[in-house]
């Protein structure tokens, strides 16, 4: 039997990595998905809506744009910051609170409806992340999720920037949240429905090399990997990355153009 990782560990090594670099600049294309989210949860205006690792803020944003009492919740103060300075840019009401998506800091059946996009997937502890949105979220409110499917093409990058960061070992995958049979495992008899749309993403740059040099100043788990090269890791590095975007990508030209799948999931709280 494997040894077992240490979890608080993990955390605090995912918090660093998220600080550095500037995912809010990074994440900011994303916010599509947040937007098709909130759609298909059918949002109604003067609910109670939790955005569960909501970075910088995208989803929770969309909510609020719906007319809706937000908070968004994060483990990273520097990321909540910037959730906080884009609020305010837009005139939108939402509450930023510091916490653990694996110990919600909140009371049982506080919202109405429980969202994350591509966030709460990252938790290291499968069980205990979902076991929270369940419980925070009332019966018959609404639990929604946008998660990268193993087989897309953001899977595939973090696979390989993990065979050049080392990953901790015995920690599930976090692209098993974008699989139905996992998804159904981990919510079980807490909800009553759970509807599955399969959807594409398109990451737009300017060229490969344009990308690699995002990676490597803005996402900041890609970053802290750049950083732990010498330069012949980090061409060789580029190179996979390159022919990665080669076999997605489906611009017809010198720029980069490449879909990545993910399920956006609709669940109703029992």
């Amino acid at each position: 039997m494997g040894a077992q990782p240490d979890l608080k560990a993990v955390k605090e090594r995912q918090r660093r990595a998220w600080a550095s670099g500037d995912y809010a600049a990074f994440g900011a294309p994303l916010l599509v998905m947040g937007e098709l989210l909130c759609e298909a949860v059918d949002l109604r205006p003067g609910w109670s809506v939790l955005d569960v690792a909501t970075g910088s803020g995208n989803t929770a944003l969309a909510a609020a744009r719906r007319s809706c009492d937000v908070t968004g919740v994060d483990y990273v103060p520097a990321l909540l910051e910037r959730g906080r300075e884009r609020a305010s840019a837009e005139r939108l009401e939402v509450s930023f609170v510091e916490g653990d998506a694996e110990d919600l800091p909140f009371p049982d059946s506080s919202f109405d409806a429980v969202l994350s996009s591509v966030g709460v997937m990252f938790a290291p502890d499968q069980e205990k992340a979902a076991g929270e949105l369940l419980r925070v979220c009332r019966s018959g409110g609404r639990i929604g999720l946008a998660n990268w499917t193993p087989d897309g093409f953001a899977s595939e990058l973090a696979a390989l920037f993990g065979r050049y960061a080392g990953p901790p070992p015995g920690l599930q995958p976090p692209a098993l949240w974008g699989t139905e049979e996992r998804l159904r495992e981990l919510l079980g008899d807490g909800v009553a429905s759970v509807e599955v749309l399969r959807r594409s993403f398109v990451f737009r740059y300017r060229s490969v090399e344009h990308y690699a040099d995002v990676l490597r100043r803005d996402l900041g788990p890609t970053r802290q990997t750049f950083e732990g090269l010498d330069e012949a890791g980090e061409q060789q590095l580029r190179g996979e990355l390159a022919d990665l975007v080669r076999r997605f990508n489906r611009s017809g030209d010198g720029t980069m153009v490449v879909p990545s799948d993910y399920l956006e999931v609709v669940a109703v709280r029992r």
